[in-house]
């Protein structure tokens, strides 16, 4: 693949490299936003927000701190987290919510469809909400997103030795809770 041959940073300037890459990761990126964004308006625009901010910083990603994908997850959750921010206060400011551009039936019922099928995925993060925001976003990634301990290190930016103690919490905290999560995400290695 010539992203592959080219690097990661060069997709700013070689329109085919970012096409191979948007192919290449679009489904896992609305997959992971589909399980913690119940709205597929919201979905579309967040996609479409996290590939822009991946041709925007494209230049910032070391294949030796991880993945590909761990680095493409970072920019996707600092995406949503940056849009429920953006969010909180325009509601503050405005009351409302703000209007959303339109999407087409197909796009809307593909969303949907999505949406249900990422439905478990987000009955566990309902069951992992009352978990530290540090313990909680490491357990997404590595239970219901699939990645492992060192990928969601990576992706949240901290280090292995950090995360497999924050894994340890979190799952002790979460078998305190009987049958509220699958033994996977208890086991949390995929």
């Amino acid at each position: 693949m010539r992203l592959k041959q080219k690097g990661l940073a060069d997709i700013a300037d070689d329109p085919e490299a970012f096409e191979a890459f948007y192919r290449r990761h679009f489904e896992a990126v609305t997959r992971f936003l589909a399980r913690r964004v119940g709205d597929p308006h919201a979905v579309a625009d967040l996609t479409a927000e996290v590939f822009l901010a991946v041709f925007d910083s494209a230049h910032t990603y070391r294949p030796g701190k991880g993945s590909e994908i761990a680095w493409l997850y970072g920019v996707t959750r600092n995406t949503l987290l940056a849009e429920r921010r953006r969010s909180a206060r325009e509601l503050r400011a405005n009351s409302r919510i703000a209007g959303r551009r339109l999407l087409e039936g197909d796009d809307i019922a593909r969303l949907e469809e999505r949406i249900d099928a990422e439905s478990p995925a987000r009955r566990a993060m309902d069951a992992m909400a009352g978990l530290p925001e540090n313990e909680r976003a490491l357990m997404e990634l590595v239970a219901v997103d699939g990645l492992s301990p060192a990928e969601a290190a990576a992706a949240l930016g901290i280090r292995q030795g950090t995360a497999r103690v924050r894994l340890h919490r979190a799952r002790r905290a979460l078998q305190k809770i009987p049958g509220v999560l699958p033994p996977l995400i208890m086991e949390g290695q995929r």
